[in-house]
């Protein structure tokens, strides 16, 4: 059986990046053209300077992932592009590059959304992984349970009602004057902290309830800070970051392993840029092993936003023939539809 050669296009966000993968599970190349410099001086990404970048760089990453691959056009069996969510600027960019890709090389477009993406990076990391699992996406824009029950096939257990957990570590590290991408210097800064320190609240919203919520969280540190200072007091800011840090990481391995009972399923995953956390991940490994149960997480260049997790959906889009029409639109809220058996 010849091999099937998909071609990955990100752009939701801050990273430019094409990459090829082979059957789904094999990554060829992985091109990532970061902005992160350019949007360190603004605090954040700046959604029209990342759309610029994004036009700047596409063709560049898509021509330096086929030659990395030591393939021609020729060799692609069907371009993959994150559709959506992300921000529609950035996300036009790569969609219509895909589009125009696909119709010129005359080969199937395939729809991607970005959490399907990120739980796909988990395959790269796992040729021996299979559904079923629970994986946790958490990111700067998701935070998310999802029970894949088969490729392509998706339950949605549970999600943030406001902030995603990434959204709060960015937010909390700002305030605590750490230097943009925020989440990776909050965990430095942590790991020089009592995580005992201060008592910050844990948002359970119920009995067996699978959702999240970290704005009372990302509130109870303001008011801390605020107080502090009002009363002439200098908090160590170590000891704020690694409390902050795992009043995140308790409720996000918590709840995680509660659905895993919840649903009988025995393999649980992690995914997203947040799932790079080392506390994060000995956590999660801990508390797995305590329910015997399998814990699955990617490398962590693939936590972050990269076109081989999109190739790698991609590649199971294109084995049930979901193909896109050449007039897809980029959709900045795209739903993820559960089953597309």
């Amino acid at each position: 059986m010849p091999a099937t050669w998909i071609l990955g296009i990100e752009s939701s966000c801050d990273e430019t990046s094409a990459a090829v993968v082979r059957d789904g599970n094999y990554i060829a190349s992985n091109v990532v053209a970061s902005q992160i410099a350019i949007h360190r001086k603004f605090g954040g990404v700046v959604p029209e300077v990342a759309s610029r970048q994004h036009l700047e760089k596409v063709t560049f990453v898509v021509d330096k992932a086929l030659k990395d691959a030591g393939l021609g056009f020729d060799d692609i069996d069907g371009i993959a592009v994150t559709v959506g969510p992300g921000l529609i600027g950035a996300l036009l960019v790569g969609v219509a590059a895909a589009k125009a890709y696909a119709y010129a090389l005359e080969i199937p477009l395939l729809p991607v959304h970005h959490l399907e993406a990120h739980i796909s990076a988990n395959f790269l990391a796992h040729t021996d992984l299979a559904p079923p699992f629970i994986c946790l996406v958490v990111s700067g824009g998701h935070t998310s349970l999802i029970h894949l029950r088969d490729h392509l096939s998706y339950e949605i257990l549970g999600a943030t009602r406001d902030d995603a957990a990434g959204e709060a570590f960015d937010k909390i590290a700002r305030v605590l004057g750490l230097p943009y991408p925020g989440g990776p210097a909050l965990e430095e800064l942590a790991s020089g902290g009592n995580p005992q320190a201060v008592k910050f609240p844990r948002a359970w919203l119920g009995e067996n309830s699978l959702e999240f919520s970290f704005s009372g969280l990302k509130t109870s540190v303001l008011n801390y800070l605020k107080r502090n200072k009002k009363e002439g007091r200098e908090p160590s800011l170590p000891d704020v970051a690694a409390s902050f840090q795992d009043a995140v990481v308790d409720v996000l391995v918590e709840k995680t392993i509660l659905a895993a009972r919840l649903t009988g399923v025995r393999k649980v995953a992690l995914a997203g840029g947040v799932s790079a956390n080392s506390v994060l991940r000995e956590l999660f490994q801990q508390k797995a092993d305590q329910e015997g149960l399998e814990f699955y997480f990617p490398e962590k260049k693939l936590c972050t936003d990269n076109a081989a997790m999109v190739a790698c959906a991609g590649y199971y889009h294109y084995l049930v023939r979901d193909f896109a029409p050449l007039n897809q639109e980029a959709c900045a809220n795209y739903p993820l539809i559960v089953d597309k058996l």
